[in-house]
């Protein structure tokens, strides 16, 4: 049987799922449907990220309405359980979007009432979906030991906090985020307190995959703009990470 070629630009494969866009987009916080398609549009996102939540904590835009406005077929469909608050709440919402609109790639977040993610209990629930046949990208705190724990259940990918979650902090702690990035195995992407695209482009040239960015959109004076930034900037950093850093060199005094 040939095996199906994988795109040049690709930096993960799931299936017949090839992802290309450097800059993934969380949409949840959005209440206008248009300014999703132009954000996704002036991201270049490749990838549409649906959730339910099952705990009622907050309205979100429906299918329906983003189905008049989006091409959803040519996106790719990936869920998130980022509304869950505990372990119990991440698997069941994985199950609904499993068996309602039979999405199998998932954005795995099992936070506690800090936001935070929880390592332990993440690991917890990859292993019981990684049986039941889904492809993981699990959130965790960077930590090396957790992310080879979740490389060695089958995950995808993994998503690493540079810190907390709409905090607009930027990567205080960028050695812990490269050890993940150079020593789990797995392709990651950087999410977490990514205000300006000047923070985009530290993680690509730290090493990440990939990016994942929300609250600096919507809370930009024009989404749009700092949209077409982290674009730039993802592509700018991983460009600058494949070229390597200067050498040194030595200046006499």
């Amino acid at each position: 049987m040939k095996t199906a070629e994988v795109p040049d630009d690709a930096w993960l494969t799931i299936g017949e799922q090839h992802f290309r866009s450097r800059v993934l987009v969380g949409i949840e916080q959005y209440d206008s449907v248009p300014l999703v398609r132009d954000v996704l549009n002036a991201a270049g996102a490749d990838v549409f990220i649906t959730t339910v939540d099952p705990d009622n904590r907050r309205s979100s835009l429906l299918l329906m309405d983003l189905e008049n406005e989006l091409p959803l077929d040519e996106f790719i469909w990936i869920g998130t359980t980022s509304f869950a608050r505990s372990k119990k709440s991440a698997l069941r919402s994985a199950r609904i979007l499993r068996d309602s609109l039979g999405i199998d790639i998932l954005k795995l977040d099992v936070r506690g009432d800090d936001n935070l993610p929880d390592n332990n209990a993440t690991v917890e629930a990859a292993y019981e979906l990684r049986a039941e046949g889904m492809e993981l990208l699990p959130f965790i705190l960077p930590d090396l030991a957790t992310a080879q724990e979740l490389a060695k259940a089958g995950c995808a990918a993994l998503r690493v906090m540079a810190s907390p979650v709409a905090s607009g902090r930027g990567i205080p702690d960028p050695e812990a985020v490269r050890e993940v990035i150079d020593h789990c195995g797995l392709p990651v992407i950087v999410e977490g307190g990514l205000g300006t695209a000047g923070h985009v482009a530290l993680a690509m040239e730290l090493g990440a995959a990939a990016t994942l960015v929300n609250t600096a959109l919507v809370r930009a004076k024009t989404p749009l703009t700092m949209a077409a930034a982290m674009r730039q900037a993802a592509v700018a950093g991983r460009l600058a990470f494949e070229s390597g850093p200067m050498e040194e060199v030595a200046v006499a005094v």
